[in-house]
């Protein structure tokens, strides 16, 4: 079965973006984004991928991307209307129109669409963010792997946007670089005998 894959960058004060969605302050160059071109092609942006020469590579991971409407609005607002044409997209929105016959919008159930996904034949489904849709789908998640980079920045968009609900992850992989950036993979935990997760 194909798993749901949370993605992302964070802080170390725990938030993938700033208040008014900013990301930028996340430095992309040396060492680090060659591994990340290395093991995550996939999730380079298309018009990325011919400047960063991956324009032909092949999936490693994900085959499909799933999105919040806050994490699809910069591109779209830069006119970007199909920012991973690559890989079959799905944005979770209950006011968007889908501006691309490539964008599937999901306004009711992410979780529903997700089992649905996972039932089909394929490779691994990016949860690309953001915070709110991350935690509409926390049951849902099969692994996290966070790109920790040691930046604070006070406030922002959470790496779970969401009520107080205790989910217990694995650490299984971490990577460490140079610059105090560190990869991490986490697993579910599986649930205790008490049935406590």
């Amino acid at each position: 079965m194909r798993k749901l894959t949370y993605y992302i960058a964070a802080t170390l004060d725990g938030y993938i973006a700033g208040p008014d969605g900013q990301y930028d302050f996340f430095p992309f160059e040396g060492e680090e984004a060659a591994a990340i071109l290395a093991d995550f092609p996939e999730t380079m942006p298309t018009p990325a991928r011919g400047p960063l020469g991956i324009a032909d590579r092949a999936p490693e991971r994900f085959d499909t991307v799933i999105m919040g409407r806050g994490t699809y609005e910069p591109g779209l607002t830069a006119g970007l209307t199909s920012p991973y044409a690559h890989l079959r997209q799905y944005v979770v929105s209950r006011t968007l129109t889908s501006p691309d016959p490539a964008i599937t919008v999901v306004d009711d159930d992410p979780a529903a669409l997700v089992r649905e996904l996972k039932k089909q034949d394929g490779m691994g489904i990016w949860l690309c963010g953001g915070g709110k849709l991350a935690t509409a789908l926390r049951d849902e998640i099969d692994e996290l792997i966070i790109k920790r980079h040691p930046i604070t920045i006070g406030s922002g968009i959470p790496l779970f946007d969401g009520p107080f609900t205790p989910t217990n992850f694995a650490p299984v992989a971490t990577r460490s670089f140079d610059s105090g950036l560190t990869i991490t993979t986490f697993s579910k935990a599986l649930p205790s005998e008490d049935g406590r997760n």
